[in-house]
């Protein structure tokens, strides 16, 4: 029953955009002094599970599209960090 609901879940639409906002949001935490950096995770994916929720709906399809989202923001995030060039 799991795996059949985890199977038909994709990102919906309406939140495409909500995965650059977490990066934003995740980047305004970093950028904060007394906030620890292990908590920024927890904080993104609570975010995206709320924005999700109150876009497409509190449904279990609505939860996992936020845990979606801020999994492609920290993906996002994770990979810029270690591709880009450093000097």
């Amino acid at each position: 029953m799991l795996l059949e609901i985890l199977s038909n879940v994709t990102l919906h639409p309406s939140l495409v955009l909500a995965v650059p906002a977490l990066m934003i949001f995740a980047y305004a935490l970093k950028e904060t002094p007394w906030f620890p950096d292990w908590i920024i995770v927890w904080m993104v994916i609570g975010a995206g599970i709320v924005v999700s929720a109150l876009t497409i709906g509190w449904t279990v399809e609505g939860v996992i599209n936020g845990m979606v989202a801020a999994g492609m923001s920290i993906a996002t995030h994770q990979t810029y960090k270690q591709t880009r060039r450093r000097n």
